[in-house]
């Protein structure tokens, strides 16, 4: 009979309450950390009071809780099914004719809907929130105001492609800008440039000292000699700066045409991207897997008490954000595509939450 009992109101109502409690209380203590690390910096950066409360922390907060929301579930069931455990309520509810999987059904329910909920976050809540925190790191925790970039190759469009020696944020600057048009496997036109200054007002580069040189298909080619050209390519000033921080503002549509772009592109940082999107996925997936694996580990009575209990399910959360940053590595490394890397924690860890489960339900 798997119709809904008062058994799993009340073992939802547990789980979603003690969620919450212990997701304010860790809340509280990594805020603390937090503003510790961070304090330097925005004294040194004469970060404002009102700026650090309303537009870092209040955007903060949602970040890391959805980021860790498996992590949370993952305590809280240990911590409320240990209780149950030693108040001997588990013996009472199998006792009572419920079997093992049946009673598994609430917590893997509730699991379930918070990680909807995360997943509908991750793809169109949160990076909403991250856009305004992202731009608070980069002007008072991440000063880049001398960031350079080197050596950027992009194909723009079909046939077209673009060089920059480097890039100045200083001043918006490319320095040795070179625009390339390819036609039938041939180099048909060259745009080079010296400098090219983002202009903000029309979206466009302003090109400076600028040879253009046309190639024909027979011996004598035009070349063309330019003190200044205003052009507008498929090649934007937040284009050059795609990171792991700039694709958390991204909703899941402008994410996936990111990817799609910066494939066509071969753009270096596409990784970032992909790492984010399978991140997005995998996470919320990953809070039925540690559900199972908690209440398999703490629905039996131990003589340690839940002590023991709740020590085992903080070194396997730990482990499992070890583990998670250190698959992201085989991205970083191109050893693995994100889509495998991303992925490996939750297949071993269900693995053993498999495991835990068959012996836990003898």
């Amino acid at each position: 009979m798997l119709g809904i009992r008062k058994i799993d109101w009340y073992i939802s109502k547990k789980f979603i309450l003690t969620f919450f409690l212990s997701m304010l209380l860790i809340i509280g203590i990594v805020i603390i950390f937090d503003i510790s690390e961070k304090i330097d910096d925005f004294v040194k950066n004469e970060a404002p009071l009102k700026e650090i409360v309303f537009n870092y922390y209040l955007n903060f907060i949602p970040y890391f809780v959805n980021m860790f929301s498996p992590l949370f579930v993952f305590i809280t069931v240990i911590f409320f099914t240990s209780r149950m455990a030693a108040d001997s309520e588990i013996i009472a509810i199998l006792s009572g004719g419920v079997s093992y999987q049946r009673m598994m059904v609430p917590y893997v329910v509730t699991a379930g809907l918070i990680a909807l909920l995360t997943l509908g976050l991750n793809m169109y809540i949160i990076p909403k929130s991250n856009v305004t925190r992202v731009e608070f790191e980069q002007k008072y925790v991440a000063n880049q105001a001398n960031f350079k970039l080197r050596n950027i190759h992009f194909q723009i469009s079909e046939g077209q492609y673009v060089y920059i020696e480097s890039f100045s944020k200083w001043n918006n600057t490319a320095y040795k800008f070179t625009i390339e048009d390819v036609k039938d496997n041939r180099l048909v036109k060259k745009v080079s440039a010296e400098t090219a200054v983002w202009d903000e007002q029309t979206s466009g580069w302003k090109l400076k000292r600028v040879f253009v040189r046309n190639f024909s298909e027979g011996i004598e080619d035009k070349v063309e000699f330019r003190d200044q050209i205003d052009t507008t390519i498929a090649l934007q000033l937040k284009d050059l700066f795609n990171n792991e921080n700039t694709v958390e503002t991204l909703q899941w549509g402008e994410l996936m045409d990111l990817i799609e772009t910066q494939a066509m592109r071969g753009d270096s940082t596409a990784m970032y991207a992909n790492i984010e999107k399978h991140r997005r996925l995998a996470l919320p997936f990953s809070t039925i897997i540690l559900t199972i694996m908690g209440v398999a580990l703490s629905s039996r009575k131990k003589r340690g008490g839940i002590g023991w209990n709740i020590g085992i399910g903080i070194a396997l959360a730990f482990s499992y954000i070890l583990f998670l940053r250190f698959s992201e590595m085989f991205v970083y490394t191109d050893t693995l595509p994100p889509a495998i890397a991303l992925w490996i924690p939750n297949v071993l860890f269900a693995f053993v939450a498999a495991l835990l489960y068959h012996f836990a339900r003898k």
